[in-house]
């Protein structure tokens, strides 16, 4: 049993000895089910949140307003939520209070009938109010009570069902898929941008990203998201999609949706990454994917012009290879592609490694004995003795100062 588990299981266990009701909830329970392995455990209790503050000498108040606290057991976190009935929605996300609760009010409250089962891992018994086991048997996503109700109160759940219904395999059930196309034009302003990213990184990081994205289109959600879709018909999205899926594992979530903006330019993704509130390491690769495609879609002519300085800067950028490994995708010899930057990059290696490590042959230090000072002129200095020293494999810094000593730079 994985440790995660284990520890889980004393944090039940402590609850119940306590002389409250504790279970596990949601997602892991679902996965039990399903037989597939899981780390993420969330646990429901009757306890309050100053009950479970008292029990556990470590706890972190996340969303105490919302009856949530994290309980740490020997660095191992548990998300410990008591068991609550929501007052009332009025944003489209968030209830505007919580009151106490039996398990079965709790599950309903819930969001689909496969995520409202709760398990009891010391007596080893399942709970399940809503037919959740029922619905995973048949392999169908379906919105706990009245779907309608379950997105008003929350329309990231719109997103969850696709993100699911995706991931799984599984069909929506019907009326939960009416209310989707019913509500799909107000997921937006309601729930934050941030959420929106956050759940097309979940949906991304399992299989099938590009059959979310054609029936997010279907169902009106992507339009709702990206405006400029608006107009673009079914058969399109489904053609702009069609590499995703053959990507290599750990492929960018935004690089991914890109391809749903196929004559964007540098600005145009800037102010996409923007208004997605990506974080700078999303969009540096962003920046260094679309300066790669745009590189590599040059003709070889130009290509062999190239100087191995550019060439080596290209490789030891963080990104180089899963971006190489992207484009290879749409490349018609992807093998043949990705051999002949390697047998490029080979020669280079060593010259990548000091630009990565930041460790150029000529150094500042260098510059200031022949009594350059600090500033533009010596930066510029730097950038061209480490296009010498790649160049016409020149090493030594006072040969490459004797170089430059005969430009018009110095």
């Amino acid at each position: 049993m994985p440790q995660t588990q284990l520890h889980a299981i004393e944090v039940v266990k402590h609850l119940q000895d306590a002389g409250y009701i504790a279970y596990f909830a949601g997602g892991w329970v679902r996965d039990h089910l399903m037989k597939h392995p899981s780390h993420d455990i969330d646990i429901a209790t009757n306890a309050s949140v100053s009950e479970v503050q008292r029990l556990f000498p470590k706890t972190i108040p996340v969303g105490v307003a919302f009856g949530i606290v994290i309980v740490v057991q020997d660095d191992y976190q548990f998300e410990v939520a008591t068991f609550r009935k929501d007052r009332g929605y009025v944003d489209g996300r968030r209830p505007t209070g919580i009151d106490p609760a039996t398990p079965e009010e709790d599950a309903k409250r819930r969001d689909f009938t496969i995520n409202g089962m709760f398990y009891d891992p010391i007596a080893g018994k399942l709970y399940d109010y809503i037919s959740g086991e029922k619905d995973l048997k048949k392999g169908i996503i379906r919105a706990i009570g009245n779907p309608t109700e379950r997105f008003s109160e929350d329309r990231l759940r719109m997103m969850r069902a696709i993100r699911y219904s995706t991931r799984f395999g599984f069909p929506i059930e019907e009326k939960t898929l009416n209310a989707i196309r019913d509500f799909a034009q107000v997921l937006v302003p309601a729930v934050a941008m941030e959420r929106v990213w956050q759940e097309f990184k979940k949906m991304s990081h399992f299989a099938h990203f590009d059959s979310g994205l054609i029936l997010l289109h279907d169902l009106d959600l992507l339009p709702t998201i990206f405006p400029e879709l608006k107009d673009v018909p079914l058969r399109e999205i489904k053609t702009r999609v069609q590499y995703i899926e053959k990507f290599p594992e750990g492929s960018p979530t935004f690089a991914e949706l890109l391809e749903l903006f196929p004559k964007h330019d540098l600005d145009d993704i800037f102010a996409l990454s923007e208004y997605l509130k990506l974080s700078n390491k999303e969009k540096a690769f962003a920046k260094f994917y679309h300066h790669a495609q745009t590189l590599l879609n040059m003709p070889d002519a130009w290509l062999d012009k190239l100087e191995k300085i550019e060439w080596a800067q290209f490789y030891a950028d963080p990104y180089s290879e899963i971006g190489l490994k992207m484009i290879a995708i749409k490349h018609p010899e992807p093998e043949a592609f990705l051999k002949k930057h390697a047998a490029l990059q080979k020669p280079l290696q060593k010259h990548i490694e000091r630009i990565q490590g930041k460790n150029p042959y000529l150094r500042a230090e260098h510059l200031i004995q022949e009594g350059v000072e600090p500033g533009v002129k010596m930066g510029d200095l730097l950038e061209e003795g480490m296009r010498i020293a790649v160049n016409e494999k020149i090493e030594d810094p006072q040969e490459l100062i004797a170089r430059l000593k005969n430009t018009p730079l110095w």
